[in-house]
């Protein structure tokens, strides 16, 4: 019996070789693109906050359940409390998405897996991020750190992807960002953190206000008389005052951006360490005191100032106000130039003069806050109004060493 490419003509059985080679050629191709995927997207490893990490947003909200970091992109998986993202694109709906987050100072390895639901669609995916909440407290400069993230798709890999983010210093507070979608959000409520209550010094500070027998004992708003209230304000001040705190105008940090927007804040142990404040400091180590008192506080912000008020009775129907810059060694002739106030000074004791700054440091915080009392609580860019109570608690908890 003859093989059968001698029955057929030449023409058809090169015509009918070539059809088995291009068979064989396409799907050994099929077969090497479902294996190996060369032509696969490689993950991107992406932000929120320009290629910045902010230990203060982490920290503040990681037992609270506030959002004040939001995805511009809507088709968003995971929790972006997290920070760190990803940009992925599902194969079909219902793809299962496995993802691996390498180990750095700043956290630890983890896995999070994802489902997918759509086909052919984008996603952002915020893997979960076991933070070393420590490190990120004791950061006081901003440092490097590369995030390498290994992931699985249907259960083949991905390319690696691989960014170096800079983690924060603990003192930077986020007022704000620009998201992709060129939307500015205004995150200067991240100041609450810095008003720290609970700090173990507050104690210390109490005791020696009470040796001043300016009061005899701290109650809030237990008095109806809010003398009585202003009092314990006072008591507070002259301790401060007695410590001598030097005014410092270091605000600045070293983040150079057209995203984000911070200001530099001293913690309650930095400013209490370095008898050092500025109008920002100031307002977070007194608000502290106040809460502390169960007085309630209120930091009040304007283009490049801040100040602290407090409510004088429990139904919040009135207010006072205090320029806390004026608690460290300044001449009161840049307050009140018209006055000559320094020149009068001499030969006064300390509380004598303390007593001149506090009702001073009110007249003039007061000034500022009726000038500007429309803006404050329009919520405009760098105005603020805000009560440290149990809605702010409820999203932002004091940050301390």
């Amino acid at each position: 019996m003859k093989l059968v490419n001698f029955l057929l003509p030449d023409g058809n059985r090169w015509k009918w070789a070539t059809i088995v080679l291009v068979v064989l050629m396409v799907s050994g191709f099929v077969l090497y693109i479902y294996r190996y995927e060369p032509f696969s997207t490689r993950i991107e490893v992406t932000d929120e906050l320009g290629g910045n990490i902010f230990p203060v947003t982490i920290l503040s909200t990681a037992t609270t359940d506030a959002n004040l970091i939001v995805p511009a992109d809507s088709n968003y998986l995971g929790n972006p409390k997290s920070c760190i993202a990803l940009k992925v694109k599902s194969a079909h709906a219902g793809s299962k998405l496995r993802v691996e987050v390498a180990e750095t100072p700043f956290f630890s390895r983890s896995v999070s897996e994802f489902i997918l639901p759509k086909s052919d669609t984008g996603y952002l995916v915020f893997p979960d991020i076991v933070w070393n909440y420590k490190a990120l407290l004791e950061n006081e400069q901003a440092m490097p750190v590369n995030v390498l993230v290994k992931a699985e798709l249907n259960g083949r890999s991905l390319n690696c992807g691989v960014r170096t983010l800079s983690v924060r210093s603990i003192n930077e507070c986020l007022l704000g960002y620009v998201d992709s979608r060129m939307k500015f959000h205004d995150t200067g409520d991240f100041f609450a953190a810095y008003v720290n209550e609970d700090n173990p010094n507050i104690n210390q500070i109490l005791r020696e206000a009470l040796d001043s027998r300016i009061v005899n004992r701290f109650w809030g708003y237990q008095s109806k008389d809010p003398k009585n209230v202003d009092s314990q304000v006072y008591a507070l001040w002259y301790v401060l005052q007695k410590r001598r705190f030097k005014y410092s105008s270091i605000s600045n940090s070293s983040l150079s951006s057209n995203v984000v927007f911070t200001q530099r804040v001293r913690t309650f142990e930095d400013a209490l360490k370095s008898a050092q404040i500025n109008c920002v400091d100031g307002s977070a180590l007194f608000a502290s005191l106040l809460k502390a008192i169960n007085i309630n506080p209120i930091l009040i912000r304007v283009p490049g100032h801040m100040f602290v008020g407090y409510y004088t009775d429990r139904s919040h129907s009135n207010m006072h106000f205090l320029e806390t810059s004026m608690i460290g060694d300044v001449n009161l002739d840049d307050f009140f130039p018209e006055e000559k106030l320094d020149s009068t000074m001499a030969g006064k004791s300390q509380e004598s003069i303390s007593r001149l700054m506090f009702e001073k440091s009110k007249e003039y915080a007061t000034r500022i806050y009726n000038e500007n009392k429309e803006l404050i609580h329009s919520g405009k860019v760098n105005y603020m109004f805000l009560e440290i109570d149990k809605a702010t608690r409820a999203l932002i908890q004091p940050i301390g060493k």
